[in-house]
């Protein structure tokens, strides 16, 4: 058996920010070793369908399995559901191992966190397959918790205190959202003026009403003079925010779910994002000073965390969305109405995320899961 009788099982979804980094992941496999395949395991929600259905590895569509893992919750509605689903996703993971097991191909499974990878790392104790965790916030939630007991080993995107055993690979980015050209090329592309400023805004692969309003109120109140949009608005909010920029005469791409997220990094001067990691890395990756609005209902305060790594650097501003409108035109318009005008703080932030290309978290972590199977 050789490296390309490979066969890894990502497990993970539910966001697009469990399923782009497995790509990342997936596609630097191949890179290496062609003959390896890799099978999505996910949730059955039909984001991850439509993000999976959409992406290819090497001119391939990508195999993908939907299991009926739920994530857990206190109300006894969903602590039923995940009760449910959990044995059937168990069940359906082993039938996977198996088959690839009986066709002779070496299995390694990794467990991109949550309540899809969960079950996941059950089975493959259960069919005795090595696992690798691939932790990517800078703060782990409950199940990326109980997974790393149960795995062989521990990768981050991502520092986290107190978990220095972990192995820090750096920022894992799909080749999908990194710009392959310049930004007057980019923003041509995108049938925009190659020579305006452009502000990207996205709420990660879901949207965010509070960030769309945020931006589109400083549209309609004239602060995005000079400026042309790249909108990632999620389902169902394109149409409205799209009608007050064409309102403002603001020039704009706007859509529910970008597929093309390189080409829209590549032709931004600044971005307004969530702090998910995989929002964080490809800032990172693309070099773009980033103003990050966490997720407000996270307990924990992971994205909060997340951000910080690019923040202490000098590469991004943190400011924290109030959730009501007014409060965010008070505190936080004025953050982005300082960095719309001043040229200079946005290429000093831009010098401080390093040079291009520096993410290899994929190439790290697609190594580490062969090794697992093939050590060198």
């Amino acid at each position: 058996m050789s490296p390309s009788d490979l066969s890894v099982i990502f497990a993970g979804g539910g966001t697009g920010g469990h399923l782009f980094p497995a790509l990342a992941i997936a596609q630097a496999l191949h890179r290496t070793h062609p003959g390896a395949r890799s099978i999505f395991v996910c949730s059955q929600r039909p984001l991850d369908a439509r993000i999976l259905a959409g992406e290819r590895i090497a001119e391939r569509e990508i195999d993908f399995r939907p299991i009926p893992a739920q994530p857990v919750g206190l109300s006894p509605r969903r602590l039923f559901a995940f009760v449910r689903g959990w044995g059937g996703a168990v069940r359906a993971s082993r039938a996977i191992m198996a088959e690839e097991k009986a066709a002779g191909r070496g299995v390694v499974v990794a467990a991109m966190g949550g309540f899809v990878a969960a079950p996941a790392v059950r089975a493959a104790v259960l069919e005795g397959c090595p696992a690798v965790m691939v932790n990517l916030d800078a703060v782990p939630g409950k199940a990326n918790r109980w997974i790393a007991k149960r795995v062989d080993r521990v990768l981050t995107a991502l520092p986290v205190k107190g978990r220095e055993a972990w192995r820090c690979v750096g920022p894992i980015v799909r080749e999908g959202a990194v710009a392959r050209d310049g930004a007057m090329a980019c923003r041509a592309r995108l049938g925009l003026d190659p020579a305006r400023p452009t502000l990207l805004v996205t709420g990660g692969s879901q949207g965010a009403q509070t960030i769309n309003r945020l931006v589109t109120d400083r549209a309609h109140e004239g602060g995005l003079s000079g400026w042309q949009v790249i909108h990632q608005a999620g389902a169902g909010g394109a149409d409205a925010v799209r009608a007050v920029y064409e309102r403002a005469g603001v020039a704009c791409v706007v859509e529910e779910f970008i597929r093309d997220m390189g080409t829209a990094w590549g032709a931004a001067d600044l971005c307004v994002s969530r702090a998910g990691a995989g929002s964080v890395a490809e800032a990172w990756a693309n070099r773009v000073p980033t103003l990050f609005l966490p997720y407000p209902f996270h307990r924990d305060g992971h994205q909060a965390a997340n951000a910080m790594v690019l923040v202490r650097m000098g590469g991004a501003v943190l400011a924290t969305d109030r959730i009501d409108p007014g409060a965010n035109t008070r505190v936080v318009a004025p953050i982005l109405q300082r960095l719309l005008v001043d040229a200079g703080e946005r290429s000093r932030m831009r010098d401080a995320l390093g040079t291009p290309g520096q993410a290899s978290g994929a190439a790290q972590a697609a190594a580490a899961l062969c090794e697992c199977v093939f050590p060198a």
